[in-house]
């Protein structure tokens, strides 16, 4: 005989609905467990409801549908004869009393869980129904919900932020805390990843009662997930560690040495993330101590020299921020061989962004004078001028700032003037951003304390001018104006200088400067007046 077609939804929801009346119709009749059967009628009243809005609108999701419904038919046709067990007008049921008692708490159970799925499923927007299958069905269900929710997300960034508008990432967090299949996890970290690449939807991920608790899971994930995994979740680490207080919780709980294990033996590419997490961590204070008990500056160093090319410049990025305003770790870095690691990425790096890192850890061992001579011996105050003529306007704030720290030495002024440095330091000074020009002003506060680079500067037709208009203080009132007056402090001894310096308006503005107190700026406006006075007397 042929078999007969499966039901469809709409049979379904008639064949449950008059089961469900059938049950209702038995339980004035009963005599057994009053109390809970009182409780069960309250439930099917809720659910009649349920099944008239499927009714009156289609489900999106058929299948799901259909399971539901079949497994709700079969446990109300079992319940009617439970219902007609504690209808028995004898003082004990006639399968005993635990065992009919045990059914009815059963059904009450049952009764629960049908009322979550039918209500997820008559309420949810059309958008919204691979987050319901989500959450209920069987493992395989979800699993597949899981597939189609992932080709959902990498079609549009639209379909991200309508999925994480209609809660799709406490979902997510859920289901990674309690499913035990590596498949899955996998699955809903790389979805949780695709969310932190759309800039509009990654804040959802810090939401409040969200952002630890989904941190505790991407740790478990890069102790213990797979390759493509643990890349997924350093992916996500990487934005969440932005924030403070996630960053405490990462370093408190061995995500550092999770992470710097990934480095160093990880898949290429998730080597390259795994640095970038690290490189985020490493610009709080408070985390650096973790870096150094778990032996973090070897690892980085290494994987600066033969990881890929992102892989390089994050584990540089993280030297850099590790080494920053800490002498101790400055001297970690270089016995642990950073100056000849920076030499061979300077060397091998050629995109002018990724010498950014490079160019800061540069900048920031060179603020501690004795690797500063150890930097000069190695000849790096030759290899600013190329970046201080570069276009991206972040390189050029750091090779500025790195002219300043190696400044300090008479020997390092004098060939970086004569390198070329000069010429692009005084171009910065009109450069659109107030921390180009601040950096500009600082660097030659340094180079012109050298004789040879104050006549070279002279020559420059922009020079003396745009130092004087970074003193504005209504034009530049974010910039430092402590540099511009240390820099044309090195100057006024200079007749011709001091006839540039005024005939540009300084005083009118170093005037302004000494109301607000500004280092230097009473003693060059002393300065530039004598030059004046003496100029008077000097006439016949």
């Amino acid at each position: 005989m042929p078999q007969s077609p499966p039901p469809t939804p709409p049979d379904l929801l008639q064949t449950t609905t008059t089961n469900l009346t059938t049950l209702q119709t038995h339980l004035p009749n009963i005599h057994h467990f009053k109390s809970k059967w009182s409780l069960i009628s309250s439930k099917l009243d809720s659910l009649h409801s349920l099944l008239l809005t499927l009714i009156l609108s289609p489900t999106q999701t058929p299948t799901l549908t259909t399971t539901i419904l079949t497994s709700l038919s079969t446990t109300l046709t079992s319940a009617v004869s439970t219902a007609l067990d504690c209808s028995h007008p004898t003082s004990t049921p006639p399968r005993g009393k635990l065992l009919t008692q045990s059914e009815v708490d059963s059904l009450s159970s049952l009764l629960d869980q049908f009322l979550h799925d039918l209500s997820l499923l008559s309420n949810a927007p059309p958008a919204a129904n691979l987050i319901t299958r989500l959450q209920i069905g069987s493992p395989e269900s979800k699993n597949s919900a899981i597939d189609e929710l992932t080709q959902l997300l990498n079609s549009d960034d639209k379909n991200v932020v309508v999925a994480v508008s209609q809660g799709l990432i406490p979902v997510l967090i859920k289901i990674l805390d309690s499913t035990t299949s590596f498949e899955i996890r996998e699955k809903v970290v790389s979805a949780i990843a695709r969310v932190s690449g759309v800039e509009s939807s990654k804040n959802a991920l810090n939401a409040e009662g969200l952002g630890l608790t989904l941190l505790n899971q991407l740790i478990r994930v890069i102790e213990s997930g797979t390759g493509y995994a643990k890349e997924k979740a350093c992916v996500v680490l990487k934005e969440l560690s932005l924030f403070k207080e996630n960053a405490r919780a990462i370093g408190s709980c061995g995500g550092i040495s999770s992470l710097l294990e990934i480095c160093d033996g990880g898949t290429p590419s998730s080597q390259g993330v795994a640095a970038g997490v690290l490189r985020n961590l490493a610009k709080f204070e408070e985390i650096k101590e973790n870096f150094v008990e778990e032996g973090a500056v070897s690892v980085l160093l290494a994987l600066s020299r033969s990881g890929t090319a992102v892989a390089r410049e994050n584990a540089m990025g993280c030297l850099a921020n590790l080494a920053w305003d800490d002498d101790t770790l400055k001297v970690v870095v270089v016995r642990e061989g950073g100056v000849e690691s920076l030499k061979s990425y300077w060397d091998t790096t050629s995109v002018e962004k990724g010498l950014e890192p490079a160019v800061e850890l540069l900048r920031n061992l060179a603020s501690y004078r004795p690797i500063g001579e150890v930097l000069i011996t190695q000849g790096f105050q030759t290899r600013f001028p190329a970046l201080l003529n570069c276009g991206v306007m972040s390189v050029r704030v750091a090779a500025a700032d790195g002219v300043y720290e190696l400044g300090f030495c008479s020997k390092a002024r004098r060939e970086m003037g004569e390198c070329g440095c000069l010429q692009p330091l005084v171009r910065m000074l009109d450069g659109k951003a107030m921390e180009e020009r601040e950096s500009a002003s600082k660097a030659l506060s340094r180079l012109l304390l050298c004789h040879c680079n104050r006549k070279a500067f002279r020559k420059e037709e922009r020079g003396v001018v745009g130092l004087v208009q970074l003193l504005d203080p209504l034009a530049n009132k974010n910039l430092d104006k402590k540099w511009p007056v240390a820099a044309l402090a090195t100057l006024v001894q200079s007749k011709k200088c001091r006839k540039l310096i005024v005939g540009a308006g300084a005083c009118v503005y170093l005037e302004k400067l000494v109301e607000l107190d500004v280092d230097g700026a009473k003693r060059l406006l002393e300065s530039i007046g004598k030059g004046k006075l003496w100029g008077v007397f000097n006439k016949p």
